[in-house]
């Protein structure tokens, strides 16, 4: 038998013979050939799985604790999400948005985040508490987005997903020079659709013993005026009615940058339609006393709330100094004094916070006293709790049962006065953007910020009415509508809808051209299987949402 070599091959094309089809008449044949369709195997059974592991499909709850100032942050972060594909409901993901000011609020925030890891949810955690406590024991493997890193929420939410652990805890700076955080043109769900909340800037240039948020926000950084009255222009432009200003300390707004708050005041003031109004956010006794003649004049504004938030914490000059609280308490009551000169009705609101280290009984009747005088129609009372890490914490503390009966006595002397009952009778202008806690009435404020319930009817939501004021309760008055008044909409544009993600429309034309240039076909593969086009469409939402929060 002849082996394989004997026949040898000495050019490739001798392995055609001269009876084999030519080229040429193997690609005619080609035309003659059908294609038999081979049933294909269904493997999207497996989508519905695979959607639970894709970023951007899933269900995100979201819980905010603390002050007006973590509200805007949630907002800004609960828009992001939903802006690139999640949807904002009870979920898989569970953000949690937290408050260092006092350990109550820091114990919610640690059982939610037991209970989510409970209930085998993933969790990512955002806030005061882990930007100044990222080591916590309870924190570990938890993924973090930092108070100035809110713009990269779909970032971290993203990577939670698919099992991994970020933290992104650091500050936005410009040449060296902290900003005062992530851009106010972010996507964002308001709480409420009438009420624009604008951070001015964030934190502060005090050093306050007791303070934990300092440890979180650090020092102080303002956003500049222009971008503070473009947001706001574009608030109202989406139907918004009221604007808070917030921040750990508006007084000191611009210090950092070469302005001042009356001066963002009357830029802000000029954007503001008829009827709308704003709020002006917490400031400390330091920063206001050499702008009080503009303040006053600002506070009279019509567009403008008479109410200032200015926190004493205690009316005794020792006390103060413990706090490093940098006034003593004549700044504070000339504050007082001289708005309440310059601003006929103004509403003062002050914090106290009861049984600080080293607080006598003597301090303790100096508060007591300050608040009979005044007779604050909005009054914080807190007992002190040591936050770790702060100096107070060191301190000799006064013993817990003496701090529960200082609160319990000042919340005594707080409600044996009436602050509305001499208001009785009175007619005024209110604008409503509130519904109230038992939901029976709908809440309104006048000039004053002082809350009035008025009937529960859909034409007053959002509308500046009149009305005449028949009862007084402590926190509240009740207002009758007059009858021949017609409701008036400081609104220059329809409200958005509840749940509607503010800031989109800017972009939508940007987006569109990119889903038609990158996915023609996008509808066909939706009719085949709508969680297929989800997995396809992963990488572009990514590229999209990146894109655009850098635009």
């Amino acid at each position: 038998m002849p082996s394989a070599s004997d026949s040898l091959i000495e050019d490739i094309e001798d392995m055609v013979s001269s009876g084999d089809p030519t080229p040429h008449e193997r690609q005619s044949a080609r035309k003659n050939i059908m294609p038999r369709s081979r049933k294909r195997k269904d493997t999207l059974v497996y989508l519905p799985f695979l959607c639970s592991l894709i970023p951007g499909t899933q269900k995100v709850w979201m819980k905010t604790w603390g002050c007006s100032h973590n509200s805007s942050d949630g907002e800004y972060m609960a828009g992001q999400l939903a802006a690139s594909g999640y949807k904002m409901t009870e979920a898989d993901v569970w953000l949690l948005n937290s408050c260092t000011v006092k350990n109550p609020a820091e114990d919610h925030f640690r059982n939610s985040i037991k209970k989510a890891q409970d209930q085998q949810k993933k969790v990512v955690v955002a806030g005061c508490v882990p930007q100044a406590q990222p080591r916590m024991d309870y924190l570990k493997g938890l993924s973090i987005i930092g108070v100035q890193q809110i713009d990269r929420v779909v970032e971290v939410v993203d990577e939670a997903v698919k099992g991994h652990s970020v933290r992104l805890l650091g500050q936005k700076k410009d040449g060296g020079r902290k900003l005062g955080g992530a851009r106010l043109d972010l996507p964002k769900i308001r709480k409420n659709p009438l009420i624009e909340i604008i951070s001015i800037n964030t934190g502060c240039l005090n050093a306050c013993t007791y303070c934990k948020t300092k440890h979180a926000r650090g020092d102080l950084a303002s956003y500049p005026i222009e971008e503070l009255v473009e947001r706001a222009r574009q608030s109202f432009q989406e139907g918004v009615c009221e604007i808070w200003l917030t921040s750990e300390d508006t007084g000191a707004y611009g210090r950092d940058i070469g302005t001042d708050l009356p001066t963002l005041l009357w830029k802000l003031v000029e954007e503001i339609p008829d009827g709308a109004m704003l709020r002006l956010g917490m400031t400390n006794p330091p920063y206001i006393l050499e702008h009080l003649q503009e303040m006053a004049k600002v506070l009279n504004h019509p567009r403008v709330y008479a109410f200032l938030h200015v926190p004493v914490q205690s009316a005794s000059d020792s006390v103060l100094m413990d706090m490093k609280r940098e006034y003593c308490i004549d700044d504070f009551k000339r504050v007082v004094d001289f708005l309440k000169e310059r601003v006929p009705g103004v509403t003062i609101a002050t914090d106290i916070i009861c049984g600080f280290p080293g607080e006598t009984e003597e301090d303790f009747q100096e508060t007591v006293e300050l608040v009979k005088h005044y007779q604050f129609p909005s009054l914080f009372i807190n007992q002190f709790y040591p936050r770790p890490g702060t100096p107070a914490a060191k301190m000799d503390q006064v013993p817990a049962h003496v701090k529960k009966q200082r609160t319990k006595e000042l919340s005594q002397v707080f409600h044996s006065y009436s602050p509305y009952g001499h208001k009785v009778g009175e007619r005024q202008h209110v604008l409503v953007t509130e519904e109230s806690f038992d939901t029976q009435y709908y809440v309104a404020h006048n000039k004053f910020y002082e809350q009035v319930l008025v009937p529960k009817r859909a034409e007053f939501k959002g509308k500046m009415i009149e009305v005449d004021v028949y009862e007084a309760g402590k926190h509240f008055m009740k207002g009758k509508p007059v009858e021949d008044s017609t409701p008036f909409t400081p609104s220059i544009s329809a409200p958005l809808l509840k749940g509607e993600v503010s800031g989109l429309k800017q972009v939508n034309a940007q987006i569109t051209m990119a889903l038609q240039n990158h996915y023609v076909n996008a509808n066909l593969l939706m009719e085949e299987h709508e969680c297929a086009l989800k997995f396809v469409f992963d990488i572009f939402r990514q590229q999209t949402v990146t894109a655009f929060l850098h635009i």
